[in-house]
């Protein structure tokens, strides 16, 4: 690799500092360094977005997997759900159904189980809820249970080890769809070095990591012609996160009848394979549950949900998420339906342009997953790097914008708790529609056709 620019250098070591001191030192309710370091790594990602040459972005993209080690032996201070994660580990390395009881049953019951004990029962963030995470997480937690020894500390390695090589995956799965598709190799750093996705993923031992490979490997593979391949992959996302079945009806037009209905029977049985060593009445009364849950109880950053809860308050005086929550998933499912639809009919008109239609496929999963999105109950800042991921293989940069807007929902943080600035979510959604019409309207887009 040719000798880099000193700023380079400058840049890459306090980039390097700020992901040190995020991993290591700043709580996520230390709002005013946690704002300040993560706008300075945003406004070092932005300008480094410029690289040109081949040398400048090998380089950068050796530096994002850097940054990404910062994290290696740290525990997460940005978010607590890896705690569910030992949990349900712990549950399985004792031959326990993770589905089987509450959490608060084995505490309660002062059941002997090694390592679920009341400390860290006190760290769960929703111990009277059932789990939520399908058989690839669980098969993960398993592992990092089996070799962490009783260790937190070792249960997070393991799993973030997991998360790493994900992310490592994902970004050459990347490189290799622009090169397929020569477009531009600095697209790749849009994902690998977004703060967000480090912070979020690695740093926070989020599962969109795996779920995000799964979907490229599936679309790659895919696009290569490996067709039952894909659709095992496309299982393994479904089987890591619930999302990706939203977006199963598009295959219908980019397929035709008869290889979609191949790629839906191989994912079916993968599917169920996949789920079969978790598969009782417990999964299904447990994931029904937590299903439920989302859209009655659970409500953080959201758009559409947050208007239609308003004018419950103003029309009832309650909140009517009971109610409206599984209203707007029924909305959601609807006009996903309609989109795809239309989709059929577009890409049915486009069948003398070779592989156009799955050239576009990632403009219609952001479309969709965009729609998913608007009517959920709930959007938590990790949940949207899945649409960075696929935003670098379009024109459209929406979701660069989305992700250092949605970072700002950490200011709702306090010692004591979480209390959510519903003007933060207002900005952060209006500045966010506004370039979304930028783009769509007056931002020349250049075609994939």
């Amino acid at each position: 690799m040719r000798k880099q620019k000193p700023l380079n250098y400058f840049l890459l070591l306090i980039s390097f500092i700020s992901y040190c001191l995020i991993a290591f030192q700043i709580e996520r309710y230390e709002t005013t360094q946690l704002l300040v370091s993560f706008g300075l790594l945003f406004l070092i990602y932005v300008w480094v977005l410029r690289s040109e040459s081949e040398t400048e972005i090998s380089f950068w993209i050796l530096a994002a997997i850097l940054f990404r080690l910062c994290f290696l032996f740290s525990t997460p201070l940005l978010s607590d759900d890896f705690y569910r994660f030992i949990w349900d580990g712990r549950l399985l390395a004792a031959g326990i159904h993770p589905f089987a009881e509450l959490p608060r049953y084995y505490i309660e019951n002062t059941t002997i189980i090694p390592g679920i004990d009341k400390s860290l029962f006190d760290k769960l963030n929703s111990p009277d809820y059932f789990t939520i995470y399908p058989p690839v997480n669980q098969f993960v937690f398993w592992v990092a249970a089996k070799l962490s020894f009783g260790s937190i500390t070792s249960s997070s390695l393991v799993i973030r080890l997991f998360i790493l090589a994900s992310e490592i995956g994902t970004i050459w799965l990347i490189k290799k769809i622009l090169h397929h598709y020569q477009l531009p190799a600095r697209n790749a750093l849009l994902y690998a070095l977004n703060p967000l996705v480090i912070i979020e993923l690695t740093g926070n031992l989020h599962f969109e990591a795996l779920l995000i490979f799964f979907l490229l490997l599936s679309y790659w593979l895919l696009i290569t012609g490996k067709l039952i391949s894909s659709a095992i992959s496309f299982s393994l996302a479904i089987c890591t996160k619930l999302v990706p079945l939203i977006l199963l009806p598009l295959m219908f037009s980019r397929l035709g009848w008869k290889k979609s209905s191949i790629y839906y029977l191989v994912i079916g049985v993968s599917t169920i394979l996949l789920f079969f060593p978790l598969l009782n009445a417990e999964i299904i009364s447990g994931f029904n549950e937590s299903i439920g849950y989302y859209f009655k109880k659970f409500e953080f950053n959201a758009s559409i949900y947050y208007l239609v809860r308003e004018w419950g308050f103003w029309k009832y005086g309650y909140n009517i998420i009971q109610t409206v929550g599984w209203k707007l998933a029924v909305y959601c499912t609807f006009s996903i339906l309609v989109y795809t639809s239309w989709d059929y009919i577009q890409n049915s008109k486009l069948k003398i342009q070779k592989n156009f239609n799955l050239r576009n496929l990632p403009n219609s999963f952001l479309v969709i997953l965009c729609n998913y999105f608007a009517f959920a109950t709930t959007v938590h800042p990790w949940y949207i790097t899945t649409i960075l991921a696929f935003s670098a293989l379009t024109p459209f940069r929406f979701p660069l914008i989305w992700t250092a807007l949605i970072f700002l929902t950490y200011v709702g943080y306090t010692k004591t708790g979480f209390s959510e600035n519903l003007w933060i979510t207002s900005i952060e959604y209006v500045m966010l529609i506004g370039y979304i019409t930028y783009e769509l309207i007056w931002k020349k887009e250049k075609s994939f056709a």
